[in-house]
């Protein structure tokens, strides 16, 4: 059973910076996308970032050039730094897993989801 924990969402001035992670486990797909999303009150959940079983990533352009995703496959642990922060950013932010071939920057049909961690960004 495919099971994403995310942690290390937090309350934060525009400008600073936290450190996302989601631990995985339980999947044994040999291709596969995971990636952050987010969902601020009254709004749609959004994708962020996203990277793929080789290592392709893709940013919402949102967050290009301020947010960075990356995955320790020795420890399945996805990653997402996010820096610059603005109070646009606020939101609950998720996890999610697809297992298959996909595109990268594709992100709908993702079919597992952890719990989601709340990152609030003041001004």
């Amino acid at each position: 059973q495919v099971q994403l924990v995310e942690s290390g969402g937090g309350s934060v001035q525009a400008g600073g910076s936290l450190r996302l992670s989601c631990a995985a486990s339980g999947y044994t797909y040999r291709n596969y996308c995971i990636g952050w999303f987010r969902q601020a009150p009254g709004r749609e959940r959004e994708g962020v970032a996203a990277i793929d079983s080789d290592g392709r990533t893709s940013y919402a352009d949102s967050v290009k050039g301020r947010f960075t995703i990356s995955l320790d496959n020795a420890e399945n642990i996805l990653f997402l730094q996010m820096n610059s922060l603005k109070p646009e950013d606020t939101a609950m932010y998720y996890c999610g897993l697809r297992g298959g071939i996909w595109y990268v920057d594709d992100f709908s049909q993702y079919n597992y989801w952890g719990q989601g961690t709340q990152v609030t960004v003041s001004s």
